[in-house]
């Protein structure tokens, strides 16, 4: 579903993502794994068209990203804050994604339901504005918000780090839900090894910013992993 090819992103003469060939297939479990600085971030920028690549493309679903935006109906996303809409309340943050995925309220209100325990009663129904609350309890607002419409693609940047054990506990077992759904692809970046290994088909592993590894994971995997990061 997911293509990449000859894809380079360069700041300044050098490079910070350089991925000659990679496939994602449709309904796989993509994690993503690397320090600081080895082009997560910038892999899904460029994936989300945030940023244009320096050479070579993405495509998705047969759409190069960078040429059309015929991949937006199908793809949803929450990488940060700044994905949120600050003066809205998270429903009405929710009724607008609605909006633009075709749902209507009542839609949205069945939807967003199924989340009441990883909401844990701190986000519905309390009359504040997305600016004003933690980021851990905005982060769940862009992450269920990102599922509103049951895009095809789901992309999710360090949805674990602000969250609370309970809440990490939950959302593994809504990306597992995903991710047993052969109809949606989701892709997540998380520097938390265990919770990658847990949720995924497939993780590739990268460094300064090329792939070094690409895993099926097993029984071993985490410790591989905690070896590679521990050099």
């Amino acid at each position: 579903m997911i293509q990449v090819q000859n894809l380079q992103k360069i700041y300044n003469g050098v490079p910070v993502l350089n991925i000659e060939s990679l496939e994602i297939p449709k309904g796989q479990s993509f994690g993503l794994v690397g320090n600081n600085g080895a082009g997560k971030t910038t892999f899904f920028s460029l994936l989300l068209d945030l940023i244009q690549p320096s050479t070579g493309k993405i495509t998705s679903n047969g759409i190069v990203i960078s040429e059309s935006e015929g991949w937006k109906p199908f793809t949803a996303a929450f990488i940060d804050e700044t994905f949120l809409i600050g003066y809205l309340t998270p429903e009405e943050y929710f009724y607008f994604v609605g909006e633009l995925r075709g749902w209507n309220k009542a839609d949205v209100d069945t939807f967003i339901t199924r989340y009441e325990d990883f909401f844990n009663d701190e986000i519905l129904n309390k009359k504040k504005y997305l600016r004003d609350l933690s980021k851990g309890n905005a982060k769940k607002v862009g992450i269920i918000a990102a599922l509103i419409g049951n895009p095809e693609i789901v992309v999710l940047d360090e949805p674990f780090a602000n969250l609370d054990p309970t809440t990490q506990i939950r959302l593994k077992r809504i990306i597992k839900e995903l991710a047993d759904d052969n109809n949606t692809t989701i892709l997540v970046s998380s520097h938390d090894l265990q919770h990658t290994v847990e949720v995924s088909h497939r993780i590739v592993v990268l460094n300064k910013g090329e792939v070094v590894n690409d895993i099926v994971p097993n029984e071993q995997t985490l410790k591989e992993l905690e070896q590679f990061f521990s050099v």
